[in-house]
């Protein structure tokens, strides 16, 4: 199989395959419990939940297969000038081959076209990998999480200025 892949918008037609994705990628890391983004509404639905003003989300596709994706959204009971990284997740036939940094990049671009000057981001204790990517990009941690997004049982919170 080819290395090489494409970052696009989602479509209605992607959600299925999105769902399953964060589903089976999820659990891999521990986060399948209460308090963890598996659990949101939006899961479902990801095209409409970011067809919505300054919100975006990505598919990365490769050979006709989506293998994971990720968005940015304004962060939940915060200032109107922070966005959150929202459902970034990957399949393993993405990772390391330089996805994850390329959609950072698209999703950083998004929030910085929407007016964005803050971006947050919640993890958890395990995902080192992308924590490593979080860092790469210029993310710096957090004592404690910013906004309400609900997932109560990440750990771990990083802010980036755009």
């Amino acid at each position: 199989m080819s290395a090489t892949f494409t970052i696009r918008p989602i479509t209605p037609d992607d959600n299925a395959a999105m769902a399953a994705i964060i589903r089976r990628v999820m659990p891999e890391f521990g986060a399948d419990g209460p308090g963890f983004a598996i659990h949101d509404a939006e899961v479902d639905t990801l095209y409409q939940a970011y067809a919505q003003p300054r919100s975006a989300y990505f598919v990365v596709e490769r050979d006709g297969q989506i293998l994971g994706g990720g968005g940015v959204a304004p962060l939940e009971n915060a200032e109107a000038d922070v966005c959150e990284l929202r459902k970034m997740y990957f399949l393993p036939q993405a990772r390391g081959i330089g996805a994850g940094t390329a959609m950072m990049q698209r999703c950083l671009d998004a929030a910085r076209s929407f007016g964005f000057r803050r971006c947050y981001l919640e993890t958890l204790t395990g995902m080192d990998g992308a924590k490593a990517l979080y860092r790469r990009s210029g993310f710096t941690p957090l004592d404690g999480p910013m906004g309400g997004t609900g997932h109560f049982s990440c750990d771990q919170f990083y802010l980036l200025d755009l």
